[in-house]
């Protein structure tokens, strides 16, 4: 086991949390577990085992799920959030009732699998990038009512957030370049309807790039450029008069073929959807009983 690949991340709000467990309690107990009611509802002990290796992501919602249904629930962690664990390693052990333990396990192993799943994938991107300056982002392609949950996990792996919604970043396209006449007036939109809000402008060839950075933004993406044209970009961009102030961010055709490369040509961010909409869950169980050995 190593350490947490990075300085301790703050999770969503606690009422946050408390509203995913509760949905997915729901979800799964219904009107009652009705094999559970068919134990002993006596002490019990119970130890939780990852498979695989993996970084580790989700202790927050495990424990809430726990401690919604037994308040008094002793969970006793092996293991910091952020830590990279090897398989079979025992990360955690629980004392509580029986019942309790079995009705909360999978709705607490969901969410564990799930986002340690998307931040073990986000620490295997931000490592194939290390030294090269670029960032890794993620992307509003999340799982329907995880965006807080998966957007923590992406930076618990040591990855940046990109926008949470449609309502904390003005982010212009093609279609809305079109809309607005040209991309200059759809700046010039954006900047008098939104002034405080982080602007990123999308273009689509260098002539529109050189545009952006003379009209001025947070960011510029630059997408589906081939490789030449986007080692143009980032010239560009770093030449007088420009100098660098305007970061840019590649998106669309990454995948860890083609990471590393993206990178070594100097952006500054790389956003994949991937991180948080192709979720590999974590292979992990929990097994009442004292741990092995």
């Amino acid at each position: 086991m190593s350490a947490a690949l990075h300085a301790a991340v703050p999770p969503p709000p606690a009422d946050a949390i408390t509203a995913d467990v509760t949905a997915a309690l729901a979800e799964d107990i219904g009107s009652g577990d009705v094999t559970a009611a068919l134990l002993p509802d006596g002490p019990d002990i119970a130890y939780l085992l990852c498979k695989e290796d993996a970084v580790i992501c989700g202790r927050p919602w495990f424990d809430a799920c726990h401690r919604a249904l037994d308040p008094d629930v002793g969970i006793d962690w092996r293991v910091a959030e952020g830590d990279r664990v090897a398989r079979n390693t025992v990360i955690a052990t629980l004392a509580g009732r029986s019942r309790a333990l079995v009705s909360a396990e999978r709705a607490s192993l969901n969410f564990l699998q799930t986002l340690s799943g998307t931040a073990t994938i986000t620490a295997d991107h931000v490592d194939a990038v290390r030294g090269t300056g670029a960032k890794i982002l993620d992307t509003r392609k999340t799982i329907p009512g995880l965006r807080l949950a998966q957007k923590y996990a992406v930076r618990v792996g040591g990855g940046s957030n990109h926008r949470f919604g449609l309502y904390d970043t003005v982010m212009l396209k093609e279609n809305h370049i079109r809309a607005a006449g040209s991309l200059a007036g759809a700046i010039h939109a954006a900047r008098a309807r939104h002034p405080s809000l982080p602007l990123i402008v999308e273009v689509e060839t260098l002539a529109q790039l050189e545009e952006a950075l003379l009209e001025g933004c947070t960011r510029i993406l630059i997408d589906d450029f081939d490789a030449a044209t986007r080692r143009e970009a980032v010239r560009i961009a770093r030449s007088a008069p420009f100098d660098g102030r305007i970061p840019l961010e590649v998106s669309g055709g990454v995948d860890m073929s083609t990471l590393r490369k993206i990178a070594d040509d100097g952006v500054d961010f790389i956003s994949i959807g991937g991180l948080t909409k192709h979720v590999r869950a974590i292979d992990l169980s929990l097994k009442l009983g004292p741990p092995p050995g």
